[in-house]
């Protein structure tokens, strides 16, 4: 059964046992609160149908996304922003399906975020990725709940400190994703390797997930949690978390104080 859902910042079609999700938030498919939102509904929607077995999230207009809206960055936003963005990763990490990244473009901040914690992440070797949160005063929590279990601890390290950006090659190196491929093979590889899982038992990938996740699922959600009161009781009641937001909104340098 072909079901089709359309939202006002991402888009749904279920077609038998693959549901493909698209990020669809011209230009750059930042994630706002309404995305989330939108997210959390169709995570459940496609969790609550037993003839899914895949998940394969990708971005409208060659971006997969350029990260969570800066500009809800702010103290009055940031508890409802962090807990709607981290109930879509939770339920990502939770899912029963295959979840499956397939990347090109911005792949930054939060949109990695949500690539990162797919079972499999299929990416152009050209794409752009990065945590660079820390360039607006600020640091990526589930990134640093969770990326040196997939990189290791140094380089997960240099990436959440530094905020450089690296190429999908790269990305696939690090192990930050499964594969990279050139832009003109990519649609034709990431059908060829859901084609793949589909001829395997769905009943078996779940339970081979949920074994699989087990020990650092754990960790991972007593860190996030840790991250999560960093951001809101000490980050968010410095002045440079402010400043960092105010100077990239004006388009400027920001001045640290440090404090």
């Amino acid at each position: 059964m072909k079901v089709s859902a359309q939202f006002s910042r991402l888009s749904l079609d279920i077609d038998a046992q693959v549901a493909r999700l698209r990020l669809n938030h011209p230009p750059l498919n930042v994630i706002d609160i309404p995305m989330m939102d939108e997210l959390a509904e169709a995570i459940a929607e496609v969790e609550s149908n037993a003839e899914v077995a895949v998940l394969l999230i990708t971005g409208a207009k060659k971006s997969f996304s350029a990260g969570v809206d800066v500009a809800a960055h702010t103290r009055d936003k940031m508890r409802d922003l962090l807990g709607k963005f981290h109930a879509v990763i939770r339920a990502l990490l939770k899912s029963q399906k295959v979840t499956v990244a397939a990347v090109q473009g911005h792949c930054l901040g939060g949109g990695a975020e949500l690539a990162m914690v797919c079972d499999l992440v299929y990416t152009t070797a050209s794409a752009q990725w990065g945590f660079p949160e820390i360039k607006l005063g600020f640091y990526p929590p589930v990134a640093s709940a969770g990326l040196a279990a997939l990189v290791g601890v140094k380089r997960a390290a240099e990436l959440i400190l530094t905020g450089r950006n690296l190429s999908g090659s790269e990305a696939a190196q690090i192990g930050l994703a499964t594969w990279a491929v050139q832009e003109n093979q990519m649609e034709q590889f990431v059908e060829t390797n859901v084609r793949g899982l589909l001829r395997l038992s769905p009943a078996s990938l779940a339970i081979a997930k949920k074994a699989f996740y087990a020990w650092d699922a754990m960790h991972f959600d007593k860190g996030l949690t840790k991250a999560e009161n960093l951001c809101l009781e000490e980050l968010m009641h410095t002045e440079d978390a402010v400043e960092g937001v105010r100077a990239f909104l004006e388009k400027r340098e920001p001045v640290w104080k440090g404090k």
